[in-house]
């Protein structure tokens, strides 16, 4: 391809707003020579809007794929974060065991003295309630590791957000918790804002379970632990 016809072309598309790398797609020419033919040349306006044009598509497209190196690069630190962190946990204790039991309970266990027509009933159940399989797993563990409580004496009560999937759901959490189908309660079925059609509801398939023990002397001693331990995080606090 002679000179003159090279340049000729390497003028039309550049008077039609080809940037220099197009132009040297296309034709093979050096950028530094596209420089020197057309630095000083004035551009029609349409020239001059499609180059800004595809300069911000380049700006654009250029962030686009830095925010997803970053976004690569800020998950793999997380995962290693928490790789890290995961090792520092060690070996839990039958303390460990113990406190962790405690911090449940107080967190999401049933403390509040039973009221019915206003009087205060002396029989008080041991009862936790949650979705997570694993929690209740933990407490079951704490019932009968750190306070020698038969799984005999455990009772299960479920809130199922679907009546047809309610034998699904007490088949479930008897083998996530090894508690025999016979210790559950018939499951209470709560009526969802999904089931007037406001949304769908299918986060909790298995609903909740309440792990319970009635035993009332139990329940205070249990009571008792908690009010030791709180006693105890108030000094150290006090210390600081």
């Amino acid at each position: 391809m002679r000179m003159n016809h090279v340049y000729e072309k390497a003028l039309v598309l550049r008077l039609k707003g080809h940037s220099y790398n197009e132009i040297n797609t296309k034709l093979g020419v050096a950028k530094s020579t596209l420089s020197g033919w057309f630095s000083d040349m004035r551009l029609p306006q349409k020239a001059i809007d499609r180059l800004k044009k595809k300069m911000a598509q380049g700006t654009l497209n250029g962030l686009v794929k830095r925010n997803k190196q970053q976004t690569v690069i800020a998950l793999q630190r997380a995962k290693d974060i928490q790789a890290k962190a995961r090792k520092e946990v060690g070996i839990l204790s039958k303390n460990g065991l113990f406190l962790i039991g405690l911090a449940l309970y107080w967190a999401e266990g049933y403390k509040r003295p039973k009221v019915i027509k206003g009087i205060e009933r002396a029989n008080h159940p041991i009862s936790l309630t949650n979705s997570d399989p694993l929690m209740l797993v933990v407490f079951k563990k704490f019932l009968e590791d750190m306070m020698d409580i038969d799984r005999k004496k455990m009772f299960v009560n479920l809130r199922v957000f679907d009546r047809r999937k309610s034998q699904a759901a007490i088949d479930y959490w008897s083998k996530a918790l090894c508690i025999d189908p016979g210790q559950f309660d018939r499951p209470s079925v709560v009526i969802s804002r999904a089931s007037r059609g406001l949304r769908p509801f299918n986060r909790l398939p298995h609903g909740t379970a309440q792990l319970r023990v009635a035993d009332t002397n139990e329940f205070h001693r249990l009571m008792g632990w908690i009010d030791g331990m709180r006693d105890k995080l108030v000094q150290m606090t006090e210390k600081q």
